[in-house]
């Protein structure tokens, strides 16, 4: 009896031991949407993240358990696993998860082929102004950092990208220059009142205070833009391609969120687009 009951404590310190090293967060909502002058809808949504730590190591691990992309057999959905690791000044991330980059539709601009996006990145953290030098398994250098309380991340390979970003006298705002295109936003707060604005004029206004707030949102109408032929492979002058573009007019739309005693919150989405009204039930833990 005396080893059964040792037995069962060492089982129970190993169990402790295993769960002390491991975070499980998630969220789930549903949703009924009137859809205007169309058929209503109802939808749900249900996702838990686990993160596992050891010493120094981490591994994430995402899953969407509402029937992911498998709906038809209402299988659990893998839509994340990443790990990172540090060796002394260096750290080694690999994303081992390859997420859908091909769009789901053929009249929105989005990508035509799929791209893998799997891959490890290797970082060195350079003692000189905090800067991080980075060299993932696809060529691509990266180069980040924060210089006079201004973070810079430039990154070189098959698209040049660098982003500047700065919180300046109540102000924050990021400028992003990606082969030659350049985007930015602005975001601060003006008499209690959170202020939004893009480089793709749209603009957002959040009122209220934690817990009860209302959004109203300005957004931009979308040019139509023909198709550019891609390859699977990516390496053509349009790379992988994106389809056709059909133009949208502009809206708005208004966004009313509660917080419950219950722990959850609710919130009612008016929609000029198509004259709808969305009202939402969701909870995170």
């Amino acid at each position: 009896m005396k080893k059964l009951i040792a037995l069962f404590a060492v089982s129970a310190v190993a169990s402790t031991s295993a769960v002390a090293g491991i975070a499980l967060s998630g969220s789930a909502s549903v949703s009924y949407d009137d859809n205007g002058t169309m058929t209503s809808a109802t939808k749900y949504d249900a996702d838990i993240s686990m993160v596992g730590t050891a010493g120094t190591t981490t591994v994430t691990i995402g899953m969407d358990v509402n029937g992911g992309t498998s709906t038809a057999t209402n299988y659990a959905a893998i839509t994340g696993a990443d790990m990172s690791t540090k060796i002394g000044p260096v750290t080694i991330a690999a994303d081992m998860f390859d997420e859908v980059s091909a769009a789901t539709t053929t009249s929105s601009a989005g990508q035509e082929f799929e791209t893998v996006d799997t891959g490890v990145t290797i970082s060195l953290d350079v003692p000189v102004g905090g800067m991080t030098v980075g060299l993932d398994n696809s060529g691509d250098v990266s180069l980040s950092g924060t210089f006079s309380g201004v973070t810079v991340s430039h990154t070189v390979g098959d698209t040049t990208k660098t982003t500047a970003s700065a919180a300046i006298a109540g102000i924050d705002m990021s400028v992003t220059n990606k082969a030659g295109a350049t985007t930015w936003d602005i975001a601060t707060t003006v008499s209690g009142i959170d202020l939004t604005l893009t480089s793709g004029q749209k603009v957002t206004a959040a009122f209220g205070i934690a817990g009860n707030t209302m959004t109203v949102s300005a957004i931009p109408s979308v040019a139509s833009a023909a198709a550019s032929a891609g390859t699977v492979s990516g390496t053509g002058t349009n790379g992988f391609g994106t389809y056709k573009q059909i133009a949208a007019k502009s809206y708005s739309t208004v966004a009313i969120a509660r917080d419950l005693t219950s722990g959850a919150s609710l919130s009612a989405t008016y929609s000029t687009s198509d004259d709808s009204l969305t009202l939402k039930a969701s909870v995170a833990f």
